[in-house]
């Protein structure tokens, strides 16, 4: 027997309808098959139901919602008869327009639900839409019927993470990845075995909330140029339906869920790269898509007389303080969490969440507090990109309430110029090797994401290999893109067919991995430069899907000793605790030894606060801490500089022997250590590093 509350009161062509429910906003198929509908706007003065044929140019049929149907700023109407499979929606708003009060209300515009969970028409990449149709985003009603199998986020220790940031399509793109359905979510499963034997626990995930890769799309000389990266958000709650082999078929969301599940029954978490400080609805000369037409002053940080504050170098700013917004992003937060098993996020541009709806930082942004505080999110890993794009520097300072992680762009900084020989580095690198102590001294060095590079800039190879960027492609004369890469292209500008050049740069390469991958924090590779992948000198390929972004996998038999070197380190570190051990605690453990301790090119002997080109660090792992076989001693020698230098090893107690387990000329086989014939000093080639481990 029904409830007397769920019988419609009205009705229009098939359908019939009532009063909905408020909560939860968006649509909603519930049990009976009727669909709720739910949306806010503080500014309008009414809303219509727009309903349409899979596909069809002009509505099917609208339904204005009753003012009685409103409560408070929320409009709410329960629709039934809707078939799912063949409809899809949006809203009208009726209101003022008053540009110079932010107010932008045009009933004749046809607007996205903020909340959908899926949108339709860009469902196969790369297929230009119909730009006849009025409505190009439009939202659809998905089934909440995945069969999990038990799964939920894995809770990883963040001391533990290894993480590997990869561009979904990029990933499996190129013909060499071999996989059955290229650039999509499929086509990255299979290559979860890959991620296993790499040694990666946990993958970030560019974008893939729904954007539209057709955004300021253009052609030059022959060659297409999108919206390639996704930092353009369309639907904060929508996977982007062009990374789905599945996508024709309505099946993205499941595809999403099913790589989330492979990922996490093979040990790997899933963070997410997520972009809430601004949408792709752009400035005062951008289209309206939803959040302008809905409500414009309430999600947009608006100057006194209506433009759009830029904090975020995309036209726009949103509103992210005030308290509608922030349950917005509270909201598709906690969706992700809960609907697709997410374990983490890394927030783009995270300043701009700190800021205040006059653009000014404030000490205890609500909504930084709210999500660090938040029960549903209570297991996830919160990373924040630490400034934005109108210089708020936050690396080391961003409000964290304990939960909070960075980038450290600073390590990035620091290693790329002392590797390259500025001496001058070397304090602020003890510093970044100790986990930024000297930063995150209260919160741990799980605080402390530490890169070399990531999507943004350089990849490793070409770090070695250019000295200027070449971005020539891009269409912007060369204009976008970092001018401070802090890279060295080792003698010759581009690729090379020189083996001394060859062998420096892949000996910088593995340095650069060998401090990475034994610092305290949480390290991140991005994807390829495992093996060497380039992409051509171009440090901002935002816009190329093509070999300057598809990841070349024919490089791992290129490049094969840079592929088992980091297979080799990161297995290393998952095999040491020490080294990720979340702790500051450097002083004496129970085998009478520092756990960390600098040396100079003479045991126990440096001045840290010198410049220097030559050093090591030994952590020493005390077993029964550690709850290791046995303890080790575990000795870094770095020589940044262009001649040979011999280091002096310190006494490690009788009966243990330094191997030489990793050594950047080429050597690398821990587990079965090459046994040093003097035990008292090592020689160490120029511009190489070099890891001893001290066993019984």
């Amino acid at each position: 027997m029904k409830a007397i509350d769920t019988f419609p009161t009205a009705s229009k062509k098939e359908f019939s309808y009532r009063r909905g429910r408020i909560l939860p906003f968006g649509a909603t198929l519930l049990e009976d098959g009727a669909v709720n509908f739910s949306i806010f706007s503080k500014e309008a003065t009414g809303c219509t139901l727009v309903l349409y044929h899979h596909g069809s140019s002009k509505p099917y049929v609208e339904i204005p919602i009753p003012e009685k149907f409103r409560i408070g700023n929320v409009y709410a109407i329960l629709v039934y008869g809707i078939n799912i499979d063949t409809f899809e929606y949006g809203f009208r708003f009726d209101g003022p327009y008053d540009p110079q009060k932010g107010l932008l209300f045009d009933k004749n515009n046809v607007l996205l639900d903020p909340y959908a969970k899926s949108v339709s028409g860009r469902s196969v990449w790369g297929k230009k839409p119909d730009l006849n149709k009025s409505f190009q985003y439009r939202g659809q009603i998905i089934r909440e019927d995945y069969h999990w199998d038990g799964d939920k986020p894995l809770e990883i220790d963040a001391k533990n993470l290894i993480i590997y940031e990869l561009h979904v399509r990029s990933f499996t793109r190129h013909e060499s990845s071999g996989v059955r359905h290229p650039g999509t979510f499929s086509g990255l499963v299979e290559k979860i075995p890959y991620l296993k034997e790499l040694g990666i626990n946990c993958v970030e995930l560019m974008p893939v909330f729904e954007f539209d890769e057709f955004e300021h799309y253009r052609e030059i000389d022959g060659r297409k140029l999108y919206n390639y990266w996704g930092y353009s958000t369309v639907d904060f709650f929508a996977p982007k339906a062009g990374y789905a082999a599945s996508a024709p078929f309505g099946m993205e969301a499941d595809e999403l869920k099913n790589l989330v599940k492979m990922l996490h029954k093979n040990g790997i978490e899933v963070v997410l790269d997520v972009v809430f400080n601004h949408t792709a609805e752009g400035n005062e000369n951008g289209p309206v898509i939803s959040y302008k037409g809905i409500d414009n002053k309430t999600y947009y940080l608006l100057t006194p007389d209506g433009y759009y504050y830029n904090f975020s170098g995309c036209g726009n700013t949103m509103n992210c303080n005030n308290p509608v917004v922030r349950n917005v992003v509270l909201d598709a937060l906690r969706y992700w969490v809960s609907g697709y098993h997410i374990d983490g996020f890394r927030f783009d541009l995270a300043s701009i969440l700190s800021r205040n709806q006059d653009g000014t930082p404030m000490i205890d942004p609500p909504l930084l507090d709210t999500i660090a505080h938040d029960s549903v999110l209570g297991k996830c890993i919160l990373i924040a990109e630490a400034w934005d794009a109108d210089g708020l520097y936050q690396v080391g300072s961003f409000p964290s309430w304990g939960r909070w992680a960075e980038w450290n762009g600073r390590y990035r900084d620091c290693l790329r110029k002392f590797i390259k020989g500025a001496g001058e580095c070397a304090p602020e690198l003890f510093w970044r090797i100790r986990g930024s102590q000297d930063m995150y001294g209260d919160r741990g060095a799980a605080a402390s994401v530490n890169f070399v590079t990531c999507h943004d800039g350089f990849t490793l190879n070409d770090l070695v290999t250019y000295n200027e960027k070449h971005n020539d492609e891009n269409g912007e004369g060369g204009r976008d893109g970092c001018n401070d890469n802090d890279s060295w292209n080792c003698g010759t500008e581009g690729e090379t067919s020189d083996k001394e050049i060859i062998s420096l740069r892949h000996r910088q390469m593995k340095n650069m991995l060998t401090i990475l991958l034994t610092s305290r924090g949480i390290p991140m590779i991005l994807s390829g430069d495992e093996f060497g992948n380039t992409q051509f000198g171009n440090n901002n390929a935002y816009c190329q899907d093509n070999e300057i972004s598809w990841l070349d996998w024919s490089y791992i038999e290129k490049n094969e000793d840079i592929f088992e070197y980091t297979k080799r380190l990161i297995a290393f570190r998952r095999k040491h605790p020490v080294l990720r051990a979340n702790e500051f605690d450097f002083g004496l453990n129970a085998t009478g030894y520092p756990e960390l301790s600098f040396h100079g090119t003479k045991a126990w002997s440096i001045d840290e606060g010198s410049s220097t080109l030559s050093f090591a660090y030994m952590f020493v792992e005390d077993g029964v801490k550690y709850k290791t076989s046995k303890d080790n001693f575990i000795y870094i020698a770095v020589n940044a500089y262009w001649e040979e230098v011999t280091f002096e090893l310190p006494i490690i107690p009788e009966g243990f022997k330094w191997d030489m387990v990793f050594e950047a000329y080429g050597y690398c086989n821990e587990g079965r250590g090459q046994l040093l014939s003097d035990q008292n000093s090592v020689l160490l080639g120029p511009r190489t590093t070099m890891v001893l481990v001290g066993k019984k």
